[in-house]
Order: C-alpha cells, then structure tokens, then sequence
C-alpha cells in the first residue's frame, strides 16, 4: 500500500493551524458526501477525506502520523516503531514519502510500504483510527470502520411526550454541515433524559456508508397546566368562595381531557384531590396519578347586590381564620 499523504488530501500545509484543517475538510465533505454525490470517484474521495480528517484533527495522532507516516497506527501503543527497527529509520524524520537513507536492503521503499509489508496491507486502515470501529470477520483486510456516534437534543411537549408518536425532526451533520430530514418514533411516556436511539443515522463511516448511530436525548419543556414528578401530575383547581363552603362539582382539566370532579363541603385553598390512573403514562401501561390543588378565588369586582350579600355575611358568620 502506497503512502497515503493525508495533507495533499486535504489540500492543506504540514504546519496547517487546526481550524484551517476543519474548515478544509468541511468544503470537501460537502463536495464529495455520499447524499449529494453519487459517483463512484467521490464515494472513494470522501473515505479519503474522512480518514484524513480522523487522524490530523488530533493531535496525538497527527504527531504519530507526521512521525511514522502510514504506520502510525503500529505506534499507538508504544509511541515508537516495531522493536529492532529503530536505529534503521533513526533517519526517516517527518516525512511520509520520504526514502530511507540508512537502509537499502528493501531497495529504498517508502517508511509506510516497509510496514504495509510487514504488517499487511491492512495495518493502519481503517477509518482513520475512530475508537468506535468494528471490524469485520475477514480480519484487517476486510475491516469496515463504523461511523461515530452522534447525539442531539429533541424537545417534546407534555402531551407528544405522554402520548408518543411520529415527529418529523430535521437537523444539520455536524461533520459536513449537510441538512437532514428524519422521522422519530416516539415511545409513549418517555421521560426527561431518556434517549431515542436511531441505528445508522450518525456519522458516516470509512467505508463513505456504514454509519454509526443517532442518539436523541429528550428534553419535555415546561407545561402550563401541569407539573410532572415522577409518574403522577400536579395541576391546580380555582373554585369559588360558595363552592368551597358549600361543595359542589368543578371541571378539572387532564391530559385526556376535562372531568366533572366533587368539592367536599368546607374545602379551603390548598386541598388537594386525587384522580388516580389519570397522571402521566408508565412504562408498564398504566399511569400515575393526577394531583389537584383546590385554590379558592374571589370576584375582583362585586355588584352592589353581591357586596351586600358579602357584607351580611360577614355580620352574621361567626368562622374565624387560624393561624
């Protein structure tokens, strides 16, 4: 295997700043990516492109790369060539390409095709060193480097998240900038930080295909009506001066919609009513329970007849507040 000059792939100097190796392997990721170009010379250039990019963004890697040329690889472990091997490239320096001066016994063969010959053609390859790769049954020559791993962050209503479904989400790569349009199955009940996996939906691997895959962590934004701890809803219930004293019946709002609920009889702000089954889904399939705060209200403006009213109460009761 010739040696691959991951700077000439990425159309960038040996002493290329870090950003300036990002930003070119950005405008050539969105030239050569798979879903907007379909031949087979930019499928081959974009795995080109990514195996650049996964070694010469770090920086540990890319000091091995600029040392070992092809081989790097080999040195991960123990930060140096092969055993035996070091006063014969004592004089390879950085350059992969570059000739051996203090051996000829392999008729001057490049740093990197003296590996590949040692080691097989496959040594090194790859995927440009992703932590995340897998290889395959035939061992390192038939290796396939899955993509990483991505995770975004999708924010769900109380409802959609109760009660699950499709959604429509869209969202940009962030290796390649590229836009991209996915449907999310929702599972009913999900929970604040669970995680939606999408299998093949991350980044694209070294083979330009093998993606890894998308994890979606679930954020439930806040709800005006109700409060969600645990598995059991809080919401609160506004009845009136009368209602509280006398009883009666009031409409409560839940996620399924409105119920007719009974007031008891002397029911001061602060008491609370349970609904049980009626709070938010389980994963089991039944469901917490619904919390009801009754809150008493009072008119903020009284007719004179009202006024009245609430002025011969006031003589005539003899209920006083505790402290």
């Amino acid at each position: 295997m010739d040696y691959k000059d991951y700077y000439s792939i990425l159309g960038v100097s040996k002493d290329a700043e870090s950003s300036d190796i990002q930003k070119a392997y950005r405008k050539l990721a969105r030239k050569f990516h798979p879903d907007v170009n379909s031949s087979p010379e930019a499928e081959e250039k974009f795995k080109e492109i990514n195996e650049a990019h996964e070694v010469l963004k770090d920086s540990e890697k890319r000091a091995k790369y600029d040392r070992f040329g092809s081989a790097w690889k080999q040195s991960q472990s123990t930060g140096a060539p092969p055993p035996g091997f070091e006063d014969i490239f004592s004089t390879f320096s950085s350059g992969g390409g570059q000739r051996t001066s203090g051996y000829s016994g392999f008729g001057g063969q490049e740093f990197s095709s003296f590996f590949d010959m040692l080691f097989g053609s496959g040594f090194g390859a790859g995927g440009g060193g992703d932590p995340r790769v897998t290889w395959s049954a035939q061992g390192p020559m038939g290796a396939t480097a899955k993509g990483a791993d991505h995770e975004a962050t999708i924010s769900l209503g109380l409802e959609e998240a109760a009660s699950g479904g499709e959604r429509e989400i869209s969202l940009t790569d962030p290796t390649t900038g590229l836009r991209r349009t996915l449907r999310v199955k929702i599972p009913r009940g999900i929970r604040p930080g669970q995680r939606i996996r999408l299998s093949g939906q991350g980044g694209l691997g070294g083979d330009g295909h093998t993606r890894g895959d998308l994890y979606l962590s679930v954020e439930i934004l806040p709800d005006s009506r109700f409060q969600l701890e645990g598995n059991d809803l809080h919401t609160t219930l506004p009845i009136t001066p009368w209602e509280a004293a006398l009883g009666g019946q009031a409409q409560i709002r839940t996620l399924a919609g409105d119920l007719t609920v009974k007031i008891p009889p002397g029911s001061s702000s602060g008491r609370k009513i349970r609904l049980r089954g009626k709070g938010y889904p389980k994963t089991t399939g039944d469901a917490g329970d619904l919390l009801a705060e009754i809150r008493i209200q009072v008119p903020e403006r009284l007719s004179d007849e009202e006024k009245e009213l609430f002025e011969e109460l006031s003589r005539v009761s003899k209920f006083e507040t505790k402290h």
